[in-house]
């Protein structure tokens, strides 16, 4: 059984294992949750992931297994605790991904690794070793599925995200091979998130990341206690595999090369993920961050442009919503994400919620830039490029095209952007994350997060306390 595999790498995977590379992948991407987290709680979904947790609860709900949900001075149950702080993550489109397995991997794993790790006061060590397993196993499930998994609707954040979940919470409950079998068994049955809730402008999107924190946690609990799951839930005859991702019902499992898949389990991936530096899609990225480059080139005589094409691969190009009607529908937007780059020159959460305010999402605006921004999208096409769509999803490219009317010469300009910032081919400095950070939480300490630095070095209850001082 090939999750039984995935079970033993799980349950023998050591922090002496891992990399230099991939310790200090992780810690980035650490850093970066926490940043994306703190300033995520005081979003509208979070406010109400929380306060309905407290409505079911009643704070009535006993138990001797405490964690933190980050922003706040809240303690409560793991579940409540994980399921909140991965709403609170995912919530401002700037948590980490990876391109090939086509999701979102830290919204996931730390709020389900810290909260046990705090509640059960686990080391710095074991939370690394725990972190690690859930980057590992998730690229290697999402690459399995992808983008075939994708394309017939579902987000894999949700889906591929509760087994990750559940391989972190086995790890760090120290569950044995079989349990951890169990475990997943029991991911694979609650695995869920359907993409209609990304491009229906709903926080649908974010409950999928609080559930699969939520899931894989209560999945590893009931294996630890004797509930069972199917061992066959991923390849079986009415298994993931077979319902959600291959498109031939006839399709014989016994021509899916597994062995080759899991000579791949333990080898460093970690270091491909990639971080985000706008609050929009990730597919959005290398349209903005060429219209940025743009930007560069005509300054502030945006209102002389007369036409923008942006010719990109058709995931992207899907993005197409003219008229989002909220902040969900706008983060899935291209066409919006490329005017403002153009008007603004800025692509932030503050940018963007001041645009907000100064009605964008409104039928009406007295203020110019949010005209103008409106007047772009407005003469602005998308194009599926074939071309383009053979480089996907290896490479996310967008080609941006802007025609200027006849005061600024007729001019074109035009530039292509291959791999967005952030992936690894285009990396951040940690000097840039610590910026990210600073800019969503201007009133943070950052000198708090040095213990980060040296994670191995503490307990978790005493890193996250220094945390939330």
């Amino acid at each position: 059984m090939f999750l039984q595999n995935i079970s033993k790498f799980i349950s023998n995977y050591r922090y002496e294992q891992a990399t230099v590379e991939s310790v200090s992948t992780v810690k980035a991407a650490f850093l970066d949750f926490l940043g994306v987290t703190y300033r995520g709680m005081g979003e509208e979904a979070s406010k109400i992931a929380l306060n309905t947790v407290e409505e079911i609860f009643s704070g009535n709900f006993n138990s001797n297994l405490r964690a933190s949900i980050f922003g706040t001075n809240i303690k409560t149950d793991v579940l409540s605790a994980a399921f909140v702080n991965g709403v609170a993550a995912h919530v401002l489109e700037l948590d980490d991904g990876h391109r090939g397995a086509q999701l979102h991997l830290g919204s996931v794993i730390f709020p389900t690794a810290l909260a046990i790790s705090e509640a059960y006061d686990l080391s710095g060590k074991e939370f690394l070793e725990g972190v690690i397993v859930g980057y590992e196993v998730g690229i290697l499930l999402g690459k399995i599925v992808n983008p075939e998994h994708r394309n017939k609707g579902f987000h894999t954040t949700g889906t591929i995200g509760t087994f990750v979940a559940g391989a972190v919470a086995s790890k760090l409950l120290k569950l044995d091979d079989e349990q951890i079998l169990n475990a997943l068994g029991l991911c694979g049955t609650q695995a869920s998130g359907l993409l209609e809730s990304d491009h229906g402008g709903s926080m649908g999107k974010v409950l999928h990341v609080g559930k699969a924190a939520y899931n894989g946690i209560l999945s590893a609990f009931l294996a630890r206690n004797g509930f069972t799951g199917s061992g066959t839930i991923f390849e079986g005859d009415e298994g993931f595999l077979k319902t959600m991702v291959v498109e031939n019902t006839d399709y014989n499992m016994d021509d899916f090369s597994f062995e080759t898949v899991l000579k791949n389990i333990g080898k460093v991936r970690v270091r491909d993920i990639y971080f985000k530096k706008y609050p929009f899609c990730r597919h959005i990225h290398s349209s903005i961050d060429t219209a940025l480059k743009l930007k560069a080139s005509i300054g502030d005589e945006y209102d002389h442009i007369k036409n923008v094409a942006i010719k990109t691969y058709s995931v992207a190009a899907e993005h197409n919503n003219f008229q989002p009607k909220n902040l969900e529908e706008l983060k899935q937007s291209l066409p919006y994400a490329v005017a403002i780059s153009l008007v603004v020159g800025e692509v932030s959460v503050d940018s963007i919620n001041q645009l907000i305010e100064y009605g964008l999402l409104d039928n009406y605006s007295t203020v110019d830039k949010v005209n103008s921004i409106k007047n772009l999208v407005n003469g602005m096409i998308i194009i599926s490029d074939d071309k383009l769509n053979e480089l996907y999803p290896a490479k996310r490219p967008s080609n941006v095209i802007i025609k200027l009317d006849e005061n600024f010469r007729n001019g074109i300009f035009q530039n292509i952007t291959f791999i967005p910032k952030g992936d690894f081919e285009n990396p951040f400095k940690l000097r840039e994350l610590i910026d990210k950070f600073k800019d969503l939480n201007p009133n943070y300490d950052v000198k708090n997060l040095t213990v980060i630095d040296s994670l191995e070095d503490y307990s978790m209850n005493y890193v996250v306390r220094k945390l939330n001082e």
